[in-house]
């Protein structure tokens, strides 16, 4: 596994581009003693190296990290964006009411000072209005979205609009049977990916591959993602969607 990630980070950091004050490796990134200690535990399971490759961005870009959660994602992206970069993040007010607190005291931290926060309704989230992005994040909660009311189809529009030609938009969720009903979201916490390359594209994205890296063959699909059996290791797709240019 150590050489796995190893090959993994040494081909993402040739891959990007250099800047004064990023830190692109990737390894050096993770093993900061800063970041909270159930994040680092978690990364096993994440597999972050993997997901920031497939996102393929580096010093400078413009990043969002969208439903951020506790921030797991906002940690990484910032020292690999550097000084010269810039990130967008922030939670609905479904996940503010989980995350808010936690947010708030990462936000409090000197060098997250520069992280623009975008709390609001996704399908009217202040993002920026210049096409200037170059890429867009949302990661376990895709699904989330169809539990309330806000418009998917207005946010994927909103998130289009922001990107720059060629910009992409990653988008990594559990798992759930093909043909799946979107009651699965409420029962299980899963969503068919079918789904949501339906909704992305129709808002002119181009679908542009999927990773396997975080599949699991031996889900199979009918537990909740809370199970025991499967928590922390469920079958997740990881899509990628991109604006042409």
């Amino acid at each position: 596994m150590r050489s796995l990630i190893a090959v993994l980070c040494c081909a993402f950091a040739a891959a990007l581009p250099q800047g004064a004050g990023a830190q692109t490796d990737i390894r050096a990134i993770l093993a900061d003693t800063s970041r909270p200690q159930e994040h680092r535990d978690s990364d096993a399971a994440r597999k972050p190296a993997e997901v920031l490759a497939f996102l393929g961005i580096g010093s400078g870009a413009r990043v969002a990290d969208l439903m951020t959660g506790s921030g797991y994602w906002t940690r990484l992206l910032v020292p690999l964006v550097g000084p010269t970069g810039r990130v967008y993040a922030g939670n609905n007010a479904f996940y503010k009411g989980y995350y808010g607190e936690t947010f708030d005291a990462l936000l409090k931290e000197p060098k997250f000072a520069n992280v623009v926060r975008i709390d609001g309704q996704v399908d009217a989230l202040p993002l920026p209005k210049d096409a200037s992005l170059d890429a867009a994040l949302m990661v376990l909660a895709y699904h989330d979205l169809l539990l309330g009311t806000e418009d998917r189809a207005a946010m994927n529009r909103a998130i289009f609009a922001a990107l720059k030609p060629g910009g992409v938009f990653v988008v990594i969720d559990h798992a759930a049977a093909a043909g799946a009903p979107t009651s699965s979201a409420e029962s299980l916490h899963r969503i068919d990916e079918a789904v949501v390359v339906r909704e992305i594209t129709a808002a002119g994205f181009r679908a542009d591959g999927s990773a396997t890296f975080l599949r699991n063959t031996a889900d199979n699909h009918t537990a909740s993602v809370f199970d025991a059996s499967v928590q922390g290791k469920t079958d997740r797709f990881v899509l990628k969607f991109v604006k042409p240019r």
